[in-house]
């Protein structure tokens, strides 16, 4: 299994558990995050790329590879993703190079199936 499948099936675990305590508050989170990728204005693909690029900016790993996924699903190419992550380190900086490397690694994992 790859790592990018290891970590879906650990999300949608702690995920399960943290919905099940029945929190009004973080439900309602977990729904307004879930609506803002719905289309609207921009289309759910642009609202994916522009998810993936402030992930990468606030280099959050998990964010990365869910986008990732995500952008994936509604079709982005390799050469999108190249531009994204090109606008996410000038926006970011070289602090998000580690954050790059691997989410190029899980990019990969997404499009080989291992």
């Amino acid at each position: 299994m790859s790592k990018i499948e290891q970590w879906k099936k650990e999300r949608e675990r702690l995920n399960e558990l943290l919905l099940s305590k029945d929190h009004l508050g973080i439900k309602r989170f977990f729904r307004l995050d879930s609506a803002a990728y719905e289309p609207g204005s921009l289309d759910s693909k642009t609202k994916e790329m522009l998810g993936l690029a402030c992930s990468v900016v606030l280099r959050c790993d998990d964010c990365i590879n869910y986008h990732l996924i995500q952008c994936a699903g509604a079709g982005v190419t390799t050469e999108e993703l190249l531009d994204i992550l090109n606008v996410s380190l000038i926006v970011g900086g070289s602090i998000t190079i580690p954050h790059i490397r691997r989410a190029m690694q899980s990019w990969e994992e997404i499009h080989s199936g291992k």
